[in-house]
């Protein structure tokens, strides 16, 4: 398969997650406005290198249960089950928590970056969504398991967090007049997203009747 393709694959597949206003794309801007442009890019920088790692880890557990259909019947249900859970989380649980505001005296790049990396690895639903993501796209004969194939798709969503997180640093001061950053709106989306996953999953699983 061509290698570019897969690495846009990757690319957009991972722009379409970091959409929604989120700690990590949110925080990547607020850096980004007080302490300068350089400790936002080294805060994503550190994001992304954590996301590398989960794609990487994604795409190799999509690749095992691509060899065993048994498991994947059974994880469709507990990945309904568990999407249904965060979906009614977000939209009637954390929408009446109050949120409180941390605000970490952090002012070396260094430690921006480190911080990046240890946000982003606390973020665990990249690997389930990119495990999901990486199966769908194999069964439809848009990404192979090859190692070459994989690589590139794995570099492309790392690549695609970036900009996404650049886009937000870059335009955060015309969004952050906006309602989007509400912590409201920030569970709407999330929740939203882990919704149509679930109505996704709940058409496969359907299907196999």
């Amino acid at each position: 398969m061509n290698i570019t393709l897969i690495f846009f694959t990757g690319l957009i597949v991972a722009l379409i997650g970091v959409i929604p206003p989120g700690l990590l794309n949110m925080t990547a801007a607020k850096i980004s406005l007080k302490e300068g442009h350089v400790r936002g890019v080294m805060f994503s920088v550190g994001v992304c290198i954590i996301v590398l790692v989960q794609t990487a880890i994604a795409a190799i557990f999509a690749k095992y249960l691509s060899r065993h259909p048994e498991v994947i019947h059974i994880l469709q249900r507990v990945a309904f089950v568990i999407f249904v859970l965060i979906t009614i989380y977000y939209f009637f649980i954390a929408k009446s928590q109050p949120s409180s505001q941390l605000q970490p005296k952090i002012k070396s790049k260094h430690s921006r970056f480190f911080q990046g990396m240890f946000m982003s690895a606390i973020n665990m639903f990249p690997i389930p969504y990119q495990a999901y993501m990486t199966l769908t796209l194999g069964s439809v004969g848009l990404l192979s398991f090859e190692k070459l194939s994989l690589a590139s798709y794995v570099a492309g969503a790392a690549m695609g967090t970036f900009v996404m997180l650049y886009i937000y640093m870059f335009f955060f001061d015309r969004i952050g007049t906006k309602r989007i950053i509400s912590q409201k709106n920030m569970n709407y989306s999330i929740g939203t997203i882990t919704g149509i996953i679930a109505l996704i999953t709940l058409f496969n699983i359907l299907k196999d009747f």
